[in-house]
């Protein structure tokens, strides 16, 4: 077997993280329409906008490469979405659907945060430098994202659910 390095590395993940996006930004209009709060509806409307808006500097990172912008199956986001479509076939109609779509949400975005700051760091240590700009901005935007979710999951999700008198 041939030795691989960084690079291919770098591009693998890269096809990891944009097979990943193409897949959330599917399934974020489902989150949003099944939402009760407004709050975590215009939360699910915002980070459509913005998934769009990754999938395209992932698309210039592929080009800064030279490489196609190909995806590649992604188990892991195929599994996290299988767990929050349970939540929501589980959770829909009752109180605690918003705490649990935060909740499968929120696993979501710690998986991009995971996948954007490695690349970003790797990018910085093969010196493409824009792609470090590119994949920074991804970043920031995931946490700025989980950072909104916790804070509509303290302010109002997470205390509606817990209201609800426990089963016997």
């Amino acid at each position: 077997m041939a030795d691989k390095g960084l690079e291919h590395l770098f591009f693998d993940t890269l096809r990891d993280i944009h097979y990943a996006e193409k897949h959330i930004l599917k399934t974020l209009p489902q989150l949003e329409s099944n939402a009760a709060s407004d709050e975590l509806k215009a939360a699910f409307r915002t980070h459509t906008k913005e998934t769009e808006g990754q999938i395209q500097r992932l698309e210039k990172v592929f080009a800064l490469i030279g490489r196609p912008a190909t995806s590649k199956r992604c188990e892991a986001i195929d599994g996290i979405l299988a767990e929050g479509d349970g939540v929501l076939e589980d959770y829909k109609g009752t109180t605690a659907l918003d705490a649990g779509l935060i909740s499968s949400a929120q696993a979501v975005e710690h998986y991009e945060i995971t996948r954007y700051g490695t690349l970003r760091r790797w990018a910085k240590m093969l010196t493409i430098g824009d792609a470090y700009d590119l994949l920074t901005e991804s970043l920031e935007e995931e946490s700025r994202t989980d950072e909104l979710l916790t804070k509509i999951a303290d302010a109002e999700a997470n205390a509606r659910a817990a209201k609800v008198p426990k089963e016997d």
